[in-house]
């Protein structure tokens, strides 16, 4: 039993000073390693938010279903009257009457509820479709930065990043510039 502890306790020793050995390598190569390797940064969330195409698709997709939602708006007033116009005369009405508009009332409320559903499902598949346009430009821009300025690596989604390495400035420029690769 005492010579397995020792021979553990040396192979856990050994172990210990080789991986002290490698962090010591590493430390001092990582500084040289990382002055050769040229990283950016693309923050997506303002490019999405702030770049050209990324607005025009924003603004086609208002024009879109501006008319829709102006539509469903109207409907759910209209309803709401419908309802407030119920509880202020209930009082005057005949029970088959009242739950008459009652049912009414609730049918409509069951078809404007379908109908924002479906408002939403469309408006996000069509936001979608249009985003995924923007971010395909936008990669093809980031790709084109990497070639041409020759980086090692570009991130997009990082938890920290120094504004040396963020070319999101850049990226923006060139997708509003008259010249950016189309679809």
């Amino acid at each position: 039993m005492k010579t397995f502890a020792k021979s553990t306790a040396g192979t856990v020793a050994t172990v210990a000073q080789a991986l002290i050995a490698a962090a010591a390598l590493f430390a001092t190569a990582a500084p040289a390693l990382a002055q050769e390797l040229k990283i950016g940064y693309v923050n997506s969330e303002r490019v999405l938010r702030e770049a050209t195409p990324a607005k025009a698709a924003q603004a086609k997709l208002e024009t879109e279903f501006s008319k829709r939602e102006k539509e469903l708006t109207d409907i759910g007033a209209r309803l709401k009257a419908a309802a407030d116009k119920l509880d202020k005369d209930a009082p005057t009405l005949s029970e088959a009457e009242r739950t008459r508009r009652q049912r009414e009332l609730v049918e409509q409320d069951r078809d404007l509820q379908r109908k924002r559903r479906e408002f939403q499902e469309d408006l996000n598949q069509r936001r979608n479709e249009e985003l995924a346009a923007v971010v395909e430009r936008a990669n093809r821009v980031i790709k084109q930065i990497f070639d041409a300025e020759k980086y090692d690596l570009i991130l997009q989604e990082v938890v920290f990043a120094s504004s040396r390495v963020d070319i999101t400035d850049k990226v923006i420029r060139v997708l509003n510039s008259p010249a950016a690769p189309a679809k």
